[in-house]
């Protein structure tokens, strides 16, 4: 009986041993573990991830020294983007990084109590996401919308209607259509927006967009769309519509042609903010967000045949060629 008493008091006062070591993530002592919540996996998304490692190491950080990465992806179901985040909460990670808005609104929920940091990347608009004013921050890939919509003037001089696909419940794209709408007539545009309220019904609105006879197609940077947009490109290829992307992986994947930024880098600008609050040097609550304003023009020759579209546009990228 001492013996087996003994043996309890031991174990009793290992757990309380581990449960005074300090937090975020891991006992005192212990490397820090960044908890990186992805909305779902599409080339955008993925390179943003990878971009905000590569910002981690620019900044001096080692993984498996400085910190190590607890990934999850929510597979763009929102019911897993929660249960990710009150796991990483559970677990008092040291930082959670959100990929895309429902994993940070996720995340920024589930770490509020514990005032765990949040750093974002991936959101249009974080002001109507409502993604400020704590300890949250992170990076804005807002959609040069002045500069798609020149693009689809020069290389379709006649278009009149642009179609959009949109999630009616991400507060990202309800901004971006909001302004594509108070924007186009400035181009003698009109916009035909079409909202779903889940991925599964992206292909049948595709289809109705398709019948209404619109000129082409311009993406969001909507997780619900971009995650099926190769079977978009097949209708819309079909019916002889050009789509115009919203950054470099989608015209790879055989949009005509995007002005849009670099995911890679917008990840890295994430990755060097994440390093500053890791070192102790800033904070999440008192660092503004940031928005990536430089963007580029690319092109799909390939795609762009197809579609009869022989507009030469000045200083564009050629994904083709890379």
């Amino acid at each position: 009986m001492k013996k087996f008493m003994a043996m309890t008091m031991a174990m009793v006062m290992a757990a309380m041993t581990l449960t005074g070591c300090g937090g975020g993530g891991a006992a005192e002592g212990d490397v820090p573990v960044i908890g990186i919540s992805q909305y779902g996996q599409h080339a955008s998304l993925d390179n943003c991830r990878e971009g905000f490692l590569l910002g981690l190491e620019e900044a001096g950080l080692v993984e498996g020294v400085d910190f190590e990465i607890d990934y999850q992806n929510a597979g763009f179901d929102d019911n897993i983007a929660t249960q990710i985040a009150q796991n990483f909460s559970a677990n008092d990670v040291a930082l959670m990084c959100a990929i895309a808005t429902p994993s940070a609104t996720a995340c920024y929920a589930a770490a509020e109590d514990k005032d765990i940091p949040v750093i974002f990347t991936a959101i249009t608009d974080p002001e109507q996401a409502k993604l400020t004013g704590g300890n949250i921050t992170g990076t804005s890939d807002k959609l040069p919308i002045d500069a798609q919509l020149e693009l689809i003037r020069e290389m379709q001089p006649d278009a009149k209607t642009i179609g959009i696909l949109y999630t009616t419940s991400e507060p990202n794209s309800v901004s971006a259509v909001a302004e594509y709408q108070e924007k186009a007539p400035k181009y003698g545009f009109t916009i035909e927006a079409m909202g779903v309220m889940t991925q599964a019904e992206v292909n049948q609105a595709a289809d109705t967009m398709i019948s209404k006879g619109i000129d082409c197609m311009t993406n969001l940077t909507d997780n619900n769309v971009v995650g099926v947009l190769p079977s978009i490109l097949e209708k819309t290829n079909d019916a002889g519509i050009p789509v115009y992307g919203s950054e470099i992986e989608q015209v790879k994947l055989g949009c005509v042609a995007s002005a849009g930024i670099e995911y890679v880098g917008l990840g890295k600008q994430t990755g060097a903010m994440a390093a500053k609050i890791l070192k102790g040097e800033a904070s999440a609550v008192d660092m503004p967000y940031e928005t990536v304003e430089a963007f580029e023009i690319y092109v799909n020759p390939e795609a762009m045949a197809a579609m009869k579209l022989d507009a030469a546009v000045e200083n564009a990228i050629d994904v083709t060629a890379e």
